[in-house]
């Protein structure tokens, strides 16, 4: 296949270089191209604009910042359906609302384009070993086109129903992630200020049922002030307005969703959103 990757930060790249290894043509496009071009090593081949690069591609994955983005990449003057033709798919794996993806979803088959949304679970280092979990939302039969290639990266797939499914559910693991970094971080400044070790907080909580990935992989690297990112605290926070934003539509109560929100918007005025979104806990330590 020819597979195209519309948005090359952290994860995005790391998909391309994934699904180029395994034998497919991969083209990718970032607005500013020049963060797309050190993949060319990897032989990729950079676009000029989301229309060359959908005319060459049987499936298109947009992995973009937020709605407006993926509205300019899809629908705008050098926009994906610009360069539509028969058989073309879109895979949406940006993490945006259910109603808007819902709303896209439509504008492309509008415009003769099936599209799927499937945003992933795991970062780049995931994606790279093929170990993601993804969740899909749209027709079986736009997903069964593209199945070869989302096995690529995907060790797991959930395909949950109608357009939009996919986006809701990543809505509400990204609350589950938010909160639990909070939570973890909680617990290593109050180990500290009781004059405990907090390695030994985490090695307590990891003898239990209660030990996460996050408390397992990123807790020894929180405790050290080590914050590389793996996804960035200012895309948390965005996402988190993407849940309020929801929450409000469907009438659900989020009150812990709410609250994380405002504690990761105070992070990043602090100057916090650049690291990872576990420096959640320098922000908090800092402000306390």
């Amino acid at each position: 296949m020819n597979v195209g990757i519309i948005g090359t930060g952290l994860l995005g790249s790391a998909i391309a270089r994934r699904i180029a290894t395994s034998g497919h043509n991969v083209h990718a496009y970032n607005r500013t191209r020049q963060k797309a071009e050190s993949l060319e090593k990897s032989g990729i081949v950079i676009e000029d604009s989301p229309t060359e690069l959908a005319k060459k591609c049987d499936v298109v994955i947009t992995i973009v910042k937020d709605v407006q983005a993926i509205e300019e990449v899809s629908f705008g003057k050098n926009g994906i359906v610009n360069g539509k033709h028969k058989g073309l798919v879109v895979a949406d794996m940006s993490t945006i609302n259910p109603i808007s993806s819902r709303k896209i979803a439509k504008k492309f088959s509008d415009n003769g384009i099936s599209m799927i949304d499937a945003p992933v679970m795991g970062g780049p280092s995931l994606a790279e070993k093929g170990k993601m979990t993804i969740m899909v939302g749209g027709k079986k039969e736009t997903y069964q086109k593209c199945k070869s290639v989302l096995d690529l990266i995907g060790e797991k797939t959930f395909h949950l129903g109608e357009n939009g499914s996919g986006h809701a559910m990543k809505l509400a693991m990204n609350s589950q992630i938010a909160i639990l970094a909070l939570s973890i971080s909680e617990g290593i400044i109050l180990a500290k200020k009781s004059g405990l070790d907090p390695l030994t907080f985490l090695e307590v909580l990891n003898s239990t049922y209660f030990k996460t990935g996050m408390s397992v992989n990123k807790g020894p690297k929180m405790v050290k002030g080590e914050f590389e990112p793996s996804f960035f605290l200012k895309m948390m926070q965005k996402d988190l307005d993407e849940i309020d934003y929801t929450a409000k539509k469907c009438g659900a109560n989020m009150p812990m969703s709410r609250l994380a929100n405002q504690i990761y918007q105070k992070a990043i005025n602090e100057g916090f959103g650049d690291i990872d979104y576990t420096g959640i806990l320098a922000y908090l330590e800092k402000s306390g």
